[in-house]
C-alpha cells in the first residue's frame, strides 16, 4: 500500500462514538466503566443460534468473512455493549502452522493429529508464513469495522502461546492436560522452540488483525492456571511478555485465568489492561498488579442465573470495589444457556452506574 491509499484509508476509518473502552484501557479518567463479555457473541443470541443451524458446522461460520460480521455485531445491536469482539477462534494459529483441528459438536475442538516428537515440531510453519494465511479474519475485521461505522471499539485475539500449545500436544480439551505438562517435562527444548514458533506466527498474526483495524487486542491464557508457578514463569510469561513488547499500536489486555500466582508478574508486563478471574477479589487484584494497570473483569458468569436484584446489587458492588482503571466484564466467558435477559440486566446494571 503506498502512502496516498494509506491517507485515504485513514481519512475514511469513522471517528469512534463510544471510545469508553479505550479511554479506560489506556487508563484515563471516564464517567462510568465500559462493559463487555468474554464470548457475547455466540449462543446467548438466539439469532446466532437461527444462523449456526443453517451452516455446515463452526468452522464454516469462522471461515466466512461476512458471517463472522454479522455474527460479531449482533451483541451490539441486542445487549448495547461498549466494544464488539470479532467472532474467531484461538485455535486458527496452530492450523496454519500445520496442525489441522475440527470442532465437534457437543465435545469442542479435536485435533486429528498431535505434536508428539521433536520433528513434528521441526515441520510446523511459523511467523508471517503462517500467519498470512489467516485473511479471512483480516478481511471480517475490515468488513466489521466498515458496519459498525464507528459505534464501538473493536476487540481483536489470540490465544496466548502456552494455551495454544497444551491444545496442540493434548488434542482436545481436557481437565488436566497432562499430555501437554508431561511434554514440558520430557521435551524441555523443543517445548522452548515450539512456543517460539507459536509466539512469533502469534504477533503476525495479531498486527495483521491490527493493521485491518482492531483498535485494542486480548490475550487469552486460558490454561494458565494448570502450570506451577515455577512452570509459568518459564514457559508461558517469557512468551507472552515477547507478544505484549511488539504490539505498540493499540492497547493490549492480558488474561491468564485461575494464574493469581502470577499477577505480579503480569503486572510488569508491557500490557495497558489485566483480566481478572471471579476467583480474585478486586482489592487482591490490585494489590497484586500494582496500581498502573487497567483492571478488567471479574463478575462469576454463573451469578447470571440468579434473580435481578441479586445481579444489579453485585455488579454495583463489584464496579465499586475496582473503582478507577476499570474495565467490566465476566471472569470468564458468559455460558451458551444463560437467560439472555438476565445479560442484558447485567449489561445495563454497569451502564446505570456513574462514579460519584
Amino acid at each position: 500500500m503506498n502512502n496516498e491509499q494509506s491517507t485515504s484509508q485513514e481519512k475514511e476509518t469513522p471517528t469512534l462514538k463510544n471510545d469508553l473502552l479505550l479511554r479506560a484501557a489506556r487508563g484515563e479518567t471516564v464517567e462510568r466503566p465500559p462493559v463487555w463479555l468474554m464470548r457475547q457473541a455466540g449462543r446467548i443470541l438466539p439469532q446466532y443460534r437461527e444462523l449456526r443451524a443453517s451452516l455446515s458446522g463452526f468452522k464454516e461460520l469462522v471461515e466466512t468473512p461476512e458471517l463472522a460480521c454479522e455474527v460479531t455485531i449482533q451483541p451490539i445491536d441486542e445487549l448495547g455493549v461498549d466494544a464488539a469482539i470479532i467472532f474467531s477462534d484461538i485455535l486458527v494459529v496452530p492450523e496454519v502452522m500445520g496442525l489441522r483441528y475440527e470442532m465437534i459438536p457437543g465435545k469442542g475442538p479435536m485435533f486429528p493429529m498431535t505434536i508428539q516428537l521433536e520433528e513434528d515440531v521441526d515441520k510446523l510453519i511459523a511467523g508471517e508464513k503462517a500467519a498470512v494465511q489467516l485473511d479471512y479474519v483480516y478481511k471480517a475485521i475490515r468488513l466489521t469495522k466498515t458496519a459498525l461505522n464507528g459505534r464501538v471499539p473493536l476487540i481483536g485475539f489470540a490465544g496466548a502461546p502456552w494455551t495454544i500449545m497444551a491444545y496442540m500436544l493434548e488434542g482436545s480439551g481436557s481437565k488436566t492436560f497432562s499430555k501437554a505438562r508431561r511434554f514440558l517435562y520430557k521435551k524441555p527444548i523443543s517445548s522452548h522452540v515450539l512456543l517460539q514458533k507459536i509466539t512469533e506466527t502469534t504477533i503476525d498474526y495479531l498486527h495483521g488483525q491490527i493493521k485491518a483495524g482492531a483498535d485494542l487486542v486480548q490475550i487469552f491464557d486460558s490454561w494458565a492456571g494448570i502450570l506451577t508457578p515455577e512452570q509459568y514463569k518459564t514457559y508461558a510469561l517469557p512468551y507472552i511478555r515477547q507478544i505484549c513488547d511488539a504490539i505498540t499500536e493499540v492497547p493490549v489486555t492480558v488474561f491468564a485465568k485461575n494464574a493469581w500466582f502470577a499477577l505480579p508478574e503480569i503486572g510488569q508486563l508491557n500490557c495497558n489492561v489485566v483480566g481478572i478471574d471471579w476467583n480474585t477479589t478486586p482489592q487482591e487484584a490490585r494489590r497484586l498488579v500494582g496500581e498502573s494497570k487497567t483492571l478488567q473483569g471479574n463478575l462469576d458468569p454463573c451469578l447470571l442465573y440468579a434473580p435481578e436484584d441479586t445481579i444489579c446489587a453485585t455488579t454495583h458492588q463489584m464496579v465499586r470495589d475496582f473503582g478507577d482503571k476499570y474495565i467490566c466484564n465476566l471472569g470468564h466467558g458468559v455460558y451458551p444457556d444463560t437467560p439472555l435477559d438476565n445479560v442484558k440486566i447485567f449489561v445495563d446494571a454497569v451502564k446505570s452506574f456513574t462514579f460519584e
